[in-house]
């Protein structure tokens, strides 16, 4: 059995439910971060000394070979969440360092360390879009597509570094998790829909995507780490809603009004130039970009069979269920995971 991980990216939205739920199987868990903030979303018990499993954090970056080296000194498996999600340009150098930079940092000192076993945590992101959508398995081939975010080809990338490690005998699996909801910092990631519902926003796109309980992503990459499966993707997807339906269900959760006005592309087009002059002034992140816009308008369904075959006795947690329960830790808890 695999006793120590190290995880990367673990203060992030899903590497901290990550490392929550390896503490509570009894792993003594290691983990990297470039600052002592500790996600404030997850109990403080989770990282202290317990009988049942514990953190060492080691202060490290991705990006920081020797940092990186010292941390897989002595692991049995690394479980690799770390990465930069942003539509906004100004953030493409960094995003493109750390997802593509990074990972093939992680890939080559795995290899060097002899490190039994990487789970990489990828994205359906990485398996591309095209402009007419449909359906996406794991057989679905990258292809050149102006619907490809920045952030997808990052990840894309990013996996063909795993792929080069699997060829050099690393024993490496990889997940691709659609858009991942729950409880964590509405200022940040996926869990900012959740705010921008909560503060009201009464427009709509017809779009068409996939969504995942961050809890369901966590369990399925620690079942596969125990696993005996290798060179494979997972796409790890809850179910495919469109984004009305996705709002309408978390304006419920807070009591509120879902949207009423449905976007034309036109109107979306003026909607991303206006939040980029905004940006301009306010030197903020613009709520929607050119790259997020066509993501919004795109209708893709993420097939999750594979998974479910291989993992027997998996199941998704409703996202019903997903959302009800992060909306009612947002309202609880605002000082950790809200304003």
């Amino acid at each position: 059995m695999t006793k120590k991980i190290l995880v990367t990216g673990g203060t992030g939205f899903l590497g901290s439910y990550i490392i929550q739920q390896l503490v509570e199987k009894g792993y003594a868990v290691r983990a990297l971060r470039r600052s002592n903030k500790l996600p404030g979303w997850i109990p403080a018990a989770t990282f202290e000394d317990t009988s049942t499993g514990s953190v060492e954090w080691v202060e490290g970056d991705i990006l920081d070979v020797v940092s990186l080296e010292e941390a897989m000194e002595g692991t049995d498996a690394v479980i690799h969440s770390a990465a930069l999600v942003s539509f906004a340009k100004k953030d493409r150098k960094d995003m493109y360092q750390v997802n593509v930079e990074g990972t093939a940092n992680v890939v080559n000192i795995a290899l060097e360390k002899n490190v039994r076993r990487l789970v990489h945590i990828s994205s359906v992101a990485a398996l591309g879009r095209t402009a007419n959508g449909g359906h996406v398995n794991e057989e679905k081939k990258w292809e050149e597509s102006k619907v490809n975010t920045h952030y997808a080809i990052s990840k894309f990338k990013a996996e063909l570094h795993v792929w080069r490690g699997i060829g050099e005998g690393l024993d490496a699996v990889i997940l691709n998790p659609s858009t991942i909801l729950g409880y964590g910092d509405w200022h940040s990631s996926s869990c900012a829909i959740f705010r921008q519902v909560h503060d009201g926003f009464d427009w709509y796109t017809p779009g068409i995507n996939g969504f995942v309980d961050v809890e369901d992503v966590a369990k399925a990459a620690i079942i596969l780490l125990e696993s005996d499966i290798t060179e494979q993707r997972f796409i790890v997807n809850g179910d495919t809603w469109p984004f009305k339906k996705l709002q309408d269900t978390i304006a419920a959760g807070f009591g509120k009004k879902g949207p009423a006005k449905r976007t034309t592309p036109f109107l979306l087009g003026v909607a991303w130039r206006l939040e980029k002059l905004k940006s301009l002034f306010t030197g903020k992140k613009p709520l929607l970009t050119k790259e997020s816009a066509r993501v919004a308008q795109s209708q893709t369904w993420f097939d999750n069979d594979k998974l479910l075959k291989a993992l027997p006795g998996f199941s998704f947690t409703p996202l019903e269920k997903t959302i009800s329960k992060a909306c009612d830790l947002y309202m609880r808890n605002r000082d950790a995971g809200g304003k």
